[in-house]
C-alpha cells in the first residue's frame, strides 16, 4: 500500500469512527468539522433541568405538556399513522384503519367522479420530537403519474393523544375517461429522511358513490 492509499485509509477510519460529524464552511469558504452531540432521549433531556424553573417553563412553551411517565427510553422518535378518514360534503365519514383493507376487487376505497373530498390523518408521536414531518401521496392511472401531492405537517412532540391533520378540499376528476382504477403510494417522512410509513394501495373512481344506484 503506497502513501496515498494509507492516507485515504486513515481518513476513512477517522470518518467512520465519528458519525456525528458534519462539515460547514466559514466566512472565508474554508471547510471545518463540526462535531454534533449524541442524540439524547427526550425523557432524559426533560429531567436534566427539572429544578430550573425558567428552563422548565421554556421547555413547556416549546413542547407543551409532555407526560414523562409515558416517554420511551430510546432517542429515536416514532410515528404511528392510525387511520385515514375520507370526508365529502353530504356523505358519512369513511374511516380507514392503516394498513388499508382492500375489498374483493383489491380497492381500498372508491370515490365518485367530480366530487369534493378531503383527507384527514390521525397519528401518534412517541419517544422524541419529530421535526419536519411531511407526507407525499403519488397517484398513477394506467402507469402514468397523474398526481404528486406533498404536504408539510410540521414538528411534533410526543403525547398520548393522537394528532389530527386535515388536508385541503379537492375535487376528483370528472368524466368517463377519469373513471376506473388508480394506484397510489403514501409516505410519511421527516426532515432527516426517516420514513415512518410507506404504503401502496389501489382505489377506484366511479360514476356514483358506493352503495348508491
Amino acid at each position: 500500500m503506497d502513501d496515498k492509499e494509507k492516507e485515504k485509509e486513515k481518513d476513512k477510519e477517522k470518518h467512520d469512527g465519528n458519525d456525528n460529524e458534519e462539515e460547514e464552511e466559514d466566512e472565508e469558504g474554508n471547510k471545518r468539522i463540526v462535531v454534533l452531540g449524541p442524540q439524547v432521549p427526550l425523557k432524559e433531556q426533560l429531567e436534566l433541568d427539572k429544578d430550573d424553573e425558567s428552563l422548565r417553563r421554556w421547555k413547556e412553551q416549546l413542547l407543551g405538556q409532555v407526560d414523562t411517565e409515558h416517554l420511551g427510553e430510546t432517542a429515536e422518535p416514532e410515528v404511528k399513522v392510525m387511520n385515514l378518514t375520507i370526508l365529502s360534503p353530504g356523505r358519512p365519514d369513511l374511516v380507514l384503519p392503516i394498513p388499508f383493507q382492500a375489498d374483493d376487487k383489491g380497492y381500498a376505497f372508491a370515490l365518485k367522479d367530480g366530487s369534493p373530498y378531503s383527507f384527514r390523518f390521525s397519528f401518534i408521536i412517541s419517544n422524541n420530537i419529530v421535526s419536519g414531518l411531511n407526507y407525499t401521496n403519488t397517484v398513477w392511472k394506467t402507469g402514468v403519474r397523474v398526481e404528486n401531492q406533498k404536504m408539510m405537517l410540521g414538528t411534533f412532540s410526543p403525547q398520548l393523544e393522537p394528532y389530527v391533520y386535515e388536508g385541503e378540499e379537492e375535487t376528483t376528476p370528472a368524466g368517463m375517461f377519469a373513471r376506473g382504477s388508480y394506484s397510489a403510494k403514501l409516505k410519511f417522512v421527516d426532515d432527516d429522511g426517516k420514513c415512518y410509513l410507506e404504503m401502496s394501495y389501489y382505489f377506484e373512481i366511479r360514476k356514483e358513490w358506493p352503495g348508491t344506484q
